[in-house]
């Protein structure tokens, strides 16, 4: 069985499962999937300009709408139970859990636990921390010591 480590921000959309759940083929996999809620990773500043670049400017001039902390986890949560439900249906193992803090230390100690074959980091563009290699793909590849997919999420389910 291939084993993948899917980083996550928000609940996983029917195609985001498609994806994942393709990649390798008729290849059984199971998911191990961290999930950090948007709230909690960069500065509003910086998720307004992913937004503004996006052409999303309703979601920019929301941005301080966005939930933090316990309000975040408690969506975060309830985005990983829905994304881990949708990869059982989808035929996979599934097993997850949400990230408070440090999401690459728990990135790294995951792969390491399950012994990963590959990461994938699925998630919105984010395009200041991509230009400048601080997203988490880019990021991970220089830590977890085995091969780093980036995919940008679906937006809507």
């Amino acid at each position: 069985m291939f084993t993948s480590v899917l980083m996550i921000e928000k609940a996983l959309t029917s195609a985001d499962v498609e994806f994942v759940t393709t990649l390798h083929g008729d290849e059984p996999v199971s998911f191990h999937v961290l999930l950090q809620p948007r709230g909690d990773q960069a500065d509003r500043l910086l998720r307004a300009i992913d937004d503004i670049a996006l052409g999303e400017l309703d979601e920019a001039a929301h941005e301080r709408e966005t939930p933090e902390g316990k309000d975040a986890a408690e969506l975060g949560r309830q985005a990983l139970e829905v994304s881990l439900a949708a990869l059982r249906a989808a035929g996979s193992a599934a097993k997850g859990r949400l990230i408070e803090d440090h999401p690459l230390d728990a990135l790294k100690d995951l792969v390491d636990e399950v012994r990963a074959d590959e990461v994938i980091v699925l998630t919105d563009p984010h395009y200041v921390e991509e230009f400048f290699h601080r997203d988490w793909a880019s990021r991970a590849r220089h830590k977890v010591g085995v091969p780093v997919l980036k995919l940008f999420s679906h937006s809507k389910a």
